[in-house]
């Protein structure tokens, strides 16, 4: 039994050639295209390849060079099968065989059984004439590849218009919602504290509700406005002092609704106040937010979160873990993509848009310090949480120098 590489774009074709070799005993392996036929010859390393001279990407000719360049797929017969070629020009560039389409569905088989056996058909035309057919053929390679390298700049070039756009975009809509918000934080705070007047029971009731959804859509905002520093690489940070284990809890303290409305049980392991830090405490507590949202949002209710603070020489390490169903290994090293979702599919039960671990981290990053997924899980409070686990560390003193941020 052999394995037979076959490279042909008409679905009809691939069928038949696969009925009458797999009849004969043969494992027989599809490509559609030229690209994916070089790349499955390189990893299968084939006994023999059939390839049309006519299929996308790369032709028959180009991928039949390609593979004479392969030096484990040297002696390997590649024989061209073809409605429209030239059986010299095949010859030159490196085939073994020529199959004229369409092909004898009787004696397909025992020919296919001829070339692995070592039968190899040679060129009429003369050696000069095959290698002028070769140059020819060579040329028109060369400008099939610079006419690819062109539609290719190009297509570049329109990419970068498209980021430059987008950043523009991320910039203009973070203003133009932060300019309507400002009053509106303000008037609701007045009417909270009841500043404008006294307010009902169920007055009050509604400010709430509209209080914390006025949070949340600044949570939003911050994070477009972060996005943006990711893509210009310049996230403005602004230091002084501050306390690291304050900075925690007031991030816990921001999630006590939702960690109650899902029926969460807090575990905190935390070490004796004050923790000093020198740093931007604002956006770090963003940072921690993005870290405890993630752990809230795919804990399952009635579920544990933990919180970890561990103090290093020169760092502060916060540990942040959970009972959720953690991040799959397959996944792992994209989850601080920014915009990456392991579920991002329009009915994904999770909401989110993609980028809290990636802001999370460049964060971390620039306050001297980073963001690790930890894939064993973590004890806290004498219990092992072994779904998500991550761990956030930062300079206690953290560098003034501009970071780049870019993703």
């Amino acid at each position: 039994m052999a394995r037979v590489l076959h490279i042909e774009d008409d679905p009809r074709n691939r069928l038949l050639v696969r009925k009458l070799l797999s009849g004969d005993g043969h494992e027989v392996i599809d490509a559609a295209d030229g690209l994916e036929g070089v790349r499955l010859a390189i990893a299968q390393r084939p006994d023999i390849v059939l390839v049309d001279l006519n299929i996308p990407g790369l032709d028959g000719f180009e991928v039949t060079l390609r593979l004479r360049t392969e030096a484990s797929l040297n002696g390997v017969p590649i024989i061209a099968i073809t409605a429209e070629g030239d059986r010299d020009t095949s010859f030159a560039v490196g085939c073994d065989g020529f199959l004229q389409k369409p092909i004898d569905a009787r004696a397909f088989a025992k020919q296919i059984a001829g070339y692995i056996g070592g039968q190899r058909e040679r060129m009429m035309s003369t050696p000069d004439a095959a290698g002028e057919r070769l140059r020819q053929q060579s040329g028109r390679i060369v400008a099939h590849l610079e006419e690819k390298v062109a539609e290719l700049s190009a297509a570049n070039e329109r990419l970068r218009e498209m980021e430059r756009l987008r950043t523009e975009f991320y910039r203009n809509i973070s203003h133009e919602l932060a300019t309507p918000l400002t009053p509106i934080v303000g008037y609701l705070r007045m009417l909270m504290d009841e500043e404008l007047g006294e307010t009902s029971k169920a007055q009050r009731k509604a400010l709430r509700a509209m209080d914390d959804c006025i949070r949340r859509l600044r949570s939003q905002l911050d994070n477009l406005i972060d996005v943006t520093g990711l893509e210009t690489g310049k996230m403005r940070f602004f230091h002084k002092e501050y306390d690291f284990l304050d900075t925690v809890r007031r991030a816990i303290a921001w999630h006590a609704d939702a960690i109650a409305e899902r029926k969460l049980t807090m575990l905190e392991e935390l070490p004796r106040g004050p923790l000093p830090g020198y740093g931007d405490s604002d956006r770090l507590g963003r940072a921690i937010s993005q870290l405890l949202d993630n752990a809230v949002k795919f804990t399952p209710e009635g579920g544990i979160v933990g919180v970890l603070v561990r103090p290093h020489e020169g760092t502060y390490e916060l540990v942040i873990a959970d009972t959720g169903p953690g991040v799959p290994k397959e996944r792992a090293e994209r989850i601080f993509d920014p915009f990456y979702q392991v579920d991002g599919s329009p009915t994904r039960a999770h909401g989110g848009t993609g980028v809290g671990l990636a802001i999370a981290r460049r964060v971390a990053r620039g306050l001297g310090g980073d963001v690790q997924l930890l894939a064993a899980g973590a004890t806290i409070e004498g219990m092992f949480l072994g779904g998500g686990a991550f761990s956030l560390s930062v300079a206690k003193r953290a560098p003034t120098v501009v970071v780049d941020t870019a993703m």
